[in-house]
């Protein structure tokens, strides 16, 4: 998503503050917790795309680079990259600030592969990329 060491220029998809339950004995949040964020911002452009119910089938390339801490503001940023029939891939980079500072910090990337699914929970077409 990005080549340097700020954060993307869009707004993140989510923003959240860790607190003591998402973290370990020594106070790092859990790599979990975090994807998890990731996962639910890669689902909303997905479901955007789509317009409709999109499933995660595939994280790939999941990459730690620092860890965050209880306090920490995280934001994740999610962007569409590819289009399949019925799949989409969704880059998604979490930058960490700390609560009384302005300087951000890239924590964690992946790509995230989601199916559009149809009411009767069977694979659907999405559109393509826009030009």
């Amino acid at each position: 998503m990005t080549t340097g060491d700020a954060p993307p220029s869009s707004q993140p998809v989510i923003r959240v503050t860790a607190m003591p339950a998402d973290a370990n004995p020594y106070g790092d949040i859990f790599g979990g917790w975090l994807m998890g964020w990731m996962d639910s911002a890669a689902g909303s452009v997905a479901s955007r795309h789509c317009g409709g119910r999109a499933v995660t089938v595939a994280v790939e390339a999941m990459k730690f680079h620092r860890p965050v801490m209880v306090g920490d503001e995280l934001s994740v940023h999610a962007r569409l990259v590819a289009t399949g029939t019925t799949s989409m891939t969704i880059e998604v980079e979490a930058w960490r600030r700390g609560r009384h500072s302005d300087e951000a910090y890239r924590v964690t990337q992946a790509r995230f592969v989601f199916v559009a699914i149809g009411e009767d929970r069977q694979p659907r077409r999405v559109p393509g990329m826009a030009g």
